[in-house]
């Protein structure tokens, strides 16, 4: 896939979401570099199963590391038609590569103006910076 931070559109919870081919309307979504560099040594994360529906702004799952458990927020509206369950088991593939094989859910929007709504990465950074 080869995603670049600068591609993405984000939460400002950290999450972000990527549409590779707009005409499929499928997001993929995950956390951002600097979430897994706050959240430091990660322990557990809860996923949501394939079929559910998620809705931008809520709670789609939760990440644990040795500091705290945080919620997910699911960037875009839509049903959860993938799921990448093998990264449960191999969560350091976060702190090497959060964007391409650290993703966490692949969304078909419900509504994909959604995005609009979302930083760019210019402004995502001068977030982080506060």
């Amino acid at each position: 896939m080869s995603i670049t931070p600068e591609q993405l559109r984000y939460c400002e919870s950290h999450e972000w979401a990527y549409v590779a081919d707009e005409s499929s309307g499928i997001a993929t979504i995950g956390i951002s570099a600097f979430a897994v560099a706050e959240l430091t040594d990660l322990v557990f994360m809860a996923l949501p199963k394939m079929g559910q529906t998620v809705t931008a702004g809520s709670e789609f799952g939760e990440v644990e590391s040795v500091k705290a458990v945080s919620p997910l927020y699911s960037p875009v509206s839509g049903t959860v038609v993938e799921v990448h369950s093998a990264l449960v088991d191999k969560l350091d593939s976060l702190n090497v590569d959060p964007y391409d094989e650290g993703w966490i859910i692949k969304v078909k929007m419900s509504d994909p103006l959604e995005l609009n709504r979302l930083l760019n990465w210019d402004a995502y950074q001068k977030q982080c910076s506060h």
